[in-house]
């Protein structure tokens, strides 16, 4: 059985293959062309239709909490280049869900790939997995990528229109928005002094971005090591900061925080990539320190920094390879990514406006979620923003383009209700999706969505 982490991948045989979703969620599966999109509902296969019209994907029922798909790889036509298998709740989230996992089969019983999802959240749906097309074959990824807003966030980054033709959506009720927490003013925080047998590749130094208010700002923390080891810093204010790893070796790095309990909790990295180096995007909790679990091969640098020490996106273009921590603080803009590397590009967008609690970050919206060499453009709305280049294993350019002024000063928070899930924005150069053909029922796919399950 190949056990497959959260990001990575391996080749299963193109042979039809049968696909487990596990404990209790709803499975589906999306059919996706080049561009990342849907051709239409047909593409769509879940219990309300339950085959592909190409017969290629198919639902094969379920028993004890486990739904079958079944997914025959050299019969997929060759426009689609990717298949989606999504998990969904019928109720609550996917943190409810114990042990969900996603585990493909060739047709003599052996397992291929298998993904165990440890870090569900409040989402309420999943992309589990993902078969794509790569080098005349079929290769399974874990993905593990989570929407809040459910099936109708998936259904809108996938080209599936989930607004009614017979009347608009209702509105969300505003939900009241709680007042600004006071931040305790930052302790003083010691500086380890632990000796590196090499030195560190230090990355581009990011001066704190003057007109960026969101988040406490406190001295930088940094510790030296080498190898595997659990980093601990006390002192810090609750709220996002910035965690900068640097490290010299190769072989496998991940870091992950650990909850009160001592437990692995959320994974900020997962990458095979010799000398890793990035920023990752992560939450000091109200009680207790932040502790983090390195595994790594090799001398490492860590630091600790506040979120203005990230770098300004401008009209001018940044340059590094890794994952990153970038900030928009002016008006509305199209963001473009030039990505060179040959592994996963994710990228997730932080709308701040009206988010007033500093010690929390707001719901993200995923902006991209490809593999290989890109060229992205995506939209950006007003600042303040925070532009999380999640994964991205791999040399990047990014800069802003189509620039419009600030409506508001950037410190002034918009008066966005905390409820209200972000937007999904059109992709610019995308055609509209086709009219369905006669095997499309288009009313049912959005009834499906739009209950979030039934």
């Amino acid at each position: 059985m190949g056990e497959v982490v959260k990001g990575g991948n391996a080749f299963v045989p193109s042979v039809p293959l049968r696909i487990a979703v596990r404990n209790g969620l709803d499975a589906s599966a999306w059919l996706l062309t080049a561009d990342g999109r849907v051709r239409g509902d047909a593409d769509v296969v879940f219990h309300g239709a339950p085959a592909h019209p190409s017969g290629a994907v198919r639902l094969a029922g379920g028993e004890d909490g486990t739904v079958w798909l079944e997914v025959g790889l050299t019969t997929v036509e060759e426009e689609i280049v990717r298949v989606l298998v999504v998990g969904s709740t019928d109720g609550g989230a996917i943190r409810d869900v114990a042990g969900p996992s996603v585990e493909a089969f060739a047709p003599d019983g052996t397992s291929v790939a298998r993904y165990d999802v440890t870090d569900g959240g409040g989402e309420t749906a999943m992309v589990l997995a993902e078969l794509y097309r790569r080098a005349g074959g079929w290769k399974f990824r874990a993905v593990g990528q989570g929407y809040l807003d459910g099936l109708t966030g998936l259904a809108g980054d996938h080209g599936v229109d989930v607004a009614a033709e017979d009347g608009p959506r209702p509105e969300p009720s505003p939900v009241p928005v709680p007042a600004p927490a006071a931040v305790p003013a930052p302790a003083a925080v010691p500086t380890p002094t632990v000796a590196v047998p090499h030195p560190v590749p230090a990355p581009p130094v990011a001066q704190p971005v003057a007109d960026w208010s969101f988040g406490a700002v406190f001295e930088p923390y940094e510790q030296h090591g080498r190898d595997n080891d659990v980093i601990t810093v006390d002192g810090l204010p609750p709220g996002p900061v910035i965690v900068e790893l640097t490290l010299e070796g190769g072989g496998y790095t991940g870091l992950w925080t650990l909850d009160k309990r001592n437990k692995q909790k959320d994974n900020l990295v997962n990458s095979t990539e010799h000398a890793f180096r990035g920023r990752l995007l992560t939450v000091v909790p109200e009680r207790g320190p932040l502790r983090l679990r390195l595994q790594a091969d090799g001398p490492w640098q860590l630091r600790v920094l506040p979120l203005a020490a990230g770098r300004r996106l401008t009209e001018e273009w940044l340059e590094w390879g890794g994952p990153d921590v970038l900030l928009h603080t002016a008006g509305t803009a199209d963001l473009a990514i030039r990505y060179r590397g040959d592994d996963n590009l994710i990228v997730h967008l932080y709308e701040l406006a009206g988010h007033e609690d500093p010690t929390t970050l707001p719901s993200y919206e995923n902006a991209v979620n490809e593999i290989g060499k890109r060229r992205e453009t995506v939209p950006l709305p007003e600042g303040p923003v925070i532009v999380h280049l999640e994964m991205a294993d791999g040399p990047w350019q990014a800069r802003l383009k189509g620039l419009q002024p600030h409506s508001a000063p950037p410190t002034t928070p918009m008066p966005v209700p905390v409820a209200s899930a972000p937007a999904v924005a059109p992709v610019p150069g995308t055609a509209p999706i086709p009219a369905p053909g006669k095997v499309s029922e288009p009313r049912k796919v959005r009834d499906w969505l739009r209950r979030g399950r039934r």
